[in-house]
Parts: C-alpha cells; sequence; structure tokens
C-alpha cells in the first residue's frame, strides 16, 4: 500500500511563503506522478498542482498558478510545492497522492476519486 507523509504547513501571513514536503515511505515515489491537493471546511477537495513522474512536466490549477511551484527530487523520495504570495483563500488542509492518469486526475474539475488520504498539512493564511 502506498504511504505519504506531508508536511511544512503552518500559520504565515499574506503574501508570505511556505513550503510543503510530500515523502514517500516504503516505495519509490519516483514511479508516480503526484499530485497536491487541498481541503477548505464545507468544500471538496480540490487539485492545485502535479508533477509527472520524472519531474518534466508540471501543471497549476488557475488559482495557483504564478504563485505556487511543484518539484521533485526522486533521489530524496520527495515532492515539494513551494507557495509564495499566499492569500487568505488558500487556507486548506494540504494533502499528495499518486496520480495515476499521469496528472489528469488530479487536475480534473471532478473529484479525485482516491481512497487513502494521509492526514495532511495545515497550512492557515491570517494577518
Amino acid at each position: 500500500q502506498l504511504q505519504f507523509v506531508e508536511s511544512g504547513g503552518g500559520l504565515v501571513q499574506p503574501g508570505g511563503s511556505l513550503r510543503l514536503s510530500c515523502a514517500a515511505s516504503g516505495f519509490t515515489l519516483g514511479d508516480y506522478a503526484i499530485g497536491w491537493f487541498r481541503q477548505a471546511p464545507g468544500v471538496e477537495r480540490e487539485g492545485v498542482s502535479c508533477i509527472s513522474s520524472d519531474g518534466g512536466s508540471t501543471r497549476y490549477t488557475g488559482a495557483v498558478k504564478g504563485r505556487f511551484t511543484i518539484s521533485r527530487d526522486n533521489a530524496k523520495n520527495t515532492v515539494y510545492l513551494q507557495m509564495n504570495s499566499l492569500r487568505l483563500e488558500d487556507t486548506a488542509v494540504y494533502y499528495c497522492a499518486p496520480d495515476f492518469l499521469d496528472c489528469i486526475a488530479t487536475m480534473s474539475r471532478t473529484p479525485y476519486e482516491y481512497d487513502d488520504w494521509g492526514q495532511g498539512t495545515q497550512v492557515t493564511v491570517s494577518s
């Protein structure tokens, strides 16, 4: 079974930055495209970014494009999400998950049908 651990969240002021990490446990992260998702209270989980297994292709939802950067270091078995110019509406729990459809599932406007979510990491943007 795939195991992911998210970290790096916290409290930040508007305009600030955070870097989230997604680490693999017990398997090779580089075998998969990886998506970052977020969920705020009362709303559905949404995909925000995705990176191909080799790091050669990245995708972003319009709400974060130009502010967030996804990257990966397969030697460290880790995927990152650098978040700059954070806004109040970025407040959510952030999760990572494998995307078995080469990022198509992550960027779909319908919820990702995945059933093994981790605990996520809380990002709170507040002044």
